[in-house]
């Protein structure tokens, strides 16, 4: 299979991207269904094709990084890199992706990117192929996705497996994007000083990993550098953005033009991670060196109200709390074991209230707003217990789950005649502790795999939300 930035022939079927036959998973913006915009890394579509080659054309509307699109064609993974698509001063359109930072939203930047052609495969014998194109890399770059291009006379087909009734939603940062995960020679160590946004890919993300073992589709709503609230973290500074201002938003990078809000009736999920925590202690680390300092109770409070948030929106999902195999200090896992007993401690408490995170308050549970950072450490022990030892004997041996709430029985505030636990938080076996470094590939699957496992142990009821 050869690669290539130009289309091998002029020839081609044109297949608009709301082509009946084409399956999408992803949170995407498809106000214009037939020119969508792919945001969140592992967003894709699938489908089957006849003939030896397959173009993409799109917009690739570019902060930083170097953009590339995934490619599995017949089993077999590449990437496509993408130029930018910004014609320079001479006429030429620049191949990079490198020097054509757009410091404006897009559509009134300068040089606005034109379309682009990328050859995702030719040469292939004239048979029926099965194709997933996906995005690697997070908001660094949005794609708008305006056809694909077939050889002349070529047909276009649905893929042949079913769609997944399992659904997963993870709300996460780099190591969620698998950021830098392909720089295998890296394994437990620092990153290299230069631009590894080439070598990330969400596909062996442990988030996409899990997913796949689970027969789960999965909604990665993921951005590296994201704290929990804005105004930390690494994520467009300096004025920096966290989950606050991601998790409800189908487009959220600053530098690309408008925030868009996200219809959450269109995914509904049965298991949601959360896997923040990590970024948040920049510029200072603030849960490390003054735990009980008014920093730090107020970020509790906040993680508080994410997963309230959450609950409104998703009232039946199982929810996973975690960190990662990335190094950081433990007690960012003490304060988000804190905050997930706080939060299934007042689960059903109270009258109607609006949960205070992200654009649009959501009405929900009173316990919901920062007063139950109030709840007292007493009142908390009061309403746990020893860790289900089911749950134990059927994880892994070398398998650290940390979850003192596990057989606290609570009121679902959907269904008051269904008791359960709604939060659970684990850790893996070497949490941060494993890596100065993003994760690598052989780190993501080993999280995968623990994971998997902790998730396949709350039984298949989870499934049934």
């Amino acid at each position: 299979m050869t690669i290539h930035n130009t289309p091998t022939s002029t020839h081609r079927t044109i297949i608009l991207p709301n082509h009946p036959a084409l399956r999408t998973m992803g949170r995407i913006d498809d106000t214009d269904p037939t020119q969508p915009i792919w945001v969140y890394p592992y967003t894709q579509t699938a489908f089957r094709f006849t003939g030896s080659a397959l173009t993409a054309t799109l917009i690739n509307y570019w902060n930083y990084g170097d953009s590339h699109l995934g490619v599995i064609i017949d089993g077999v993974q590449t990437k496509v890199r993408i130029p930018s698509g910004v014609t320079q001063a001479n006429g030429t359109l620049d191949d990079s992706t490198e020097a054509t930072t757009l410091s404006a939203p897009a559509e009134s930047a300068p040089y606005a990117p034109s379309p682009v052609t990328v050859t995702l495969a030719d040469n292939l014998p004239n048979i029926e192929h099965e194709a997933v194109i996906f995005k690697r890399q997070d908001g660094q770059h949005y794609v708008q996705l305006l056809n694909f291009g077939i050889d002349d006379g070529a047909q276009i087909m649905p893929p042949l497996a079913s769609e997944p009734t399992r659904r997963i939603e993870v709300f996460g940062d780099s190591v969620s994007c698998g950021e830098r995960n392909e720089a295998s020679l890296y394994v437990g160590k620092p990153d290299p000083e230069v631009d590894l946004s080439g070598y990330s890919n969400a596909w062996q993300s442990y988030a996409a990993i899990t997913a796949r073992n689970l027969g789960a589709a999965l909604h990665d709503t993921s951005q590296g550098g994201a704290s929990l609230i804005d105004g930390i973290g690494w994520f467009a500074g300096p004025d920096y953005v966290g989950q606050e201002s991601i998790w409800d938003r189908v487009e959220y990078n600053p530098t690309l033009g408008e925030t868009k809000p996200w219809d959450f009736r269109r995914f509904t999920p049965q298991v949601v991670i959360v896997a923040i925590g990590q970024n948040d202690s920049h510029p200072v680390d603030f849960m490390a060196q003054d735990y009980d300092g008014e920093q730090a109770v107020h970020w509790r409070a906040r993680y508080v109200d994410f997963l309230r948030a959450i609950h409104a929106r998703y009232p039946q999902a199982t929810i996973v709390c975690i960190t990662t195999l990335l190094m950081h200090d433990p007690a960012w896992d003490r304060a988000i074991d804190e905050a997930v007993q706080m939060f299934n401690a007042t689960l059903g408490e109270g009258q109607s209230a609006r949960v205070p995170f992200g654009a649009t308050d959501i009405v929900a549970d009173a316990a919901v707003s920062s007063s139950t950072a109030s709840v007292s450490a007493d009142t908390i022990a009061g309403t746990t217990t020893d860790v289900e030892n089911a749950a134990e004997t059927a994880l892994p041996t070398d398998m650290n789950h940390h979850d003192d709430t596990d057989r606290t029985e609570h009121t679902d505030s959907a269904d008051a005649s269904t008791a359960r636990t709604v939060a659970h938080h684990f850790l893996f076996s070497r949490n941060g502790a494993a890596t100065p470094g993003h994760p690598r590939v052989a780190e993501h699957e080993e999280m995968a795999r623990e994971l998997t496992a902790f998730i396949e142990s709350l039984g298949e009821s989870i499934w049934e939300a």
